[in-house]
């Protein structure tokens, strides 16, 4: 019992050939570059984003070294100052190095009219 269904039937466009649709082609080839062009233009931005905020971490950080380096500035400027005082300078000429104030006969005075 042979049916419609059953039976194998010969191809019919076994000899048929794709022909290949230039102008379809020449779209995918536009839209293509098209993509290119924003992924590109993409890519840049994103760059260019990412180095603008290195830069302003790196100024931040900067930043906060010159306040670090001014203050420890202060500080250096005020231990110099104490340590150039006066009363300090004499302080320690007395306690550390036993000098004591010259004698009223030590002292030798100079006129200023000459020899």
């Amino acid at each position: 019992m042979k049916t419609p269904y059953t039976t194998a039937r010969e191809v019919r466009n076994r000899y048929l050939v794709r022909v290949r649709d230039r102008k379809r082609l020449r779209e995918l080839a536009r839209v293509a570059v098209a993509v290119l062009l924003v992924g590109a233009a993409l890519l840049g931005y994103t760059w260019l984003h990412l180095r603008l905020l290195e830069g302003g971490y790196r100024v931040e950080q900067l930043q906060g070294r010159l306040h670090e380096l001014e203050r420890l500035e202060r500080h250096l400027r005020l231990e110099a100052a104490y340590l150039a005082s006066p009363q300090r300078i004499e302080a320690r000429a007395v306690e550390e190095l036993g000098m004591t104030q010259p004698g009223f006969d030590q002292m030798i005075f100079v006129s200023g009219d000459g020899p």
